[in-house]
């Protein structure tokens, strides 16, 4: 993840106006963003399921999947982008991605007002690899069927992308803080409750949320 933008607010917006077929696949997605590497293509496979609004049924799945691909290809330390055809393939409709880009763009100009270029070295080098490695650890753990686990572990992979993105290495602290805590507590419930704990804990969120 080593792009140079200014503002991701914008480059969402370039993305909603340019793809503009019934359907859109992630091939497009990449061919939209192949200047920008893996930073923008994992937050905006990300950023969708990091968000407090609802997901179109479906979709954590077709996300969760080439994030586990490019987060793995990041820890390996790849420069160019590689996905299997038949993921490339998949697809959504464009109503449904320009509805969750129009939702995205306010929250990532948020996002563009409290970051900032600092603790740069935190974004590259060997740094980048082990962001890759925590990144697919989080994306694995989307996969989990507990409530939040979609939204916690892809916000911590939304928060490191943009701190690649935009040099920032608080941001990516933060992000990798928040994803490493709930992969912790995933842990040790298992741990220390076994597989029932998962259900223990589904039942403890629901009951709380």
């Amino acid at each position: 993840m080593n792009e140079n933008m200014h503002s991701i607010s914008d480059i969402f917006e370039k993305i909603d106006s340019e793809l503009t077929r019934d359907k859109i696949s992630i091939a497009d997605l990449l061919e939209a963003v192949h200047e920008r590497g893996f930073g923008m293509l994992i937050l905006i496979l990300s950023i969708p399921m990091a968000l407090p609004v609802p997901v179109p049924p479906g979709i954590n799945i077709l996300l969760a999947s080439p994030l586990i691909l490019l987060t793995a290809q990041q820890a390996i330390g790849r420069h160019t982008i590689w996905l299997p055809k038949w993921m490339l393939g998949k697809t959504i409709k464009r109503t449904k991605l320009s509805s969750m880009i129009k939702t995205i763009i306010p929250w990532s100009r948020r996002l563009e007002k409290l970051t900032k270029p600092r603790l740069e070295f935190i974004t590259l080098g060997m740094f980048s690899r082990l962001i890759g490695i925590l990144g697919m650890i989080m994306a694995l753990a989307i996969c989990i069927p507990l409530p939040l686990t979609n939204t916690v572990p892809s916000l911590g992979i939304a928060l490191m992308s943009v701190g690649v993105i935009m040099r920032d290495g608080l941001a990516v602290l933060s992000g990798a803080i928040i994803g490493t805590l709930w992969i912790c507590a995933l842990g040790m419930i298992v741990i220390f409750l076994g597989t029932e704990g998962i259900d223990i804990a589904k039942e403890a969120i629901k009951a709380y949320l």
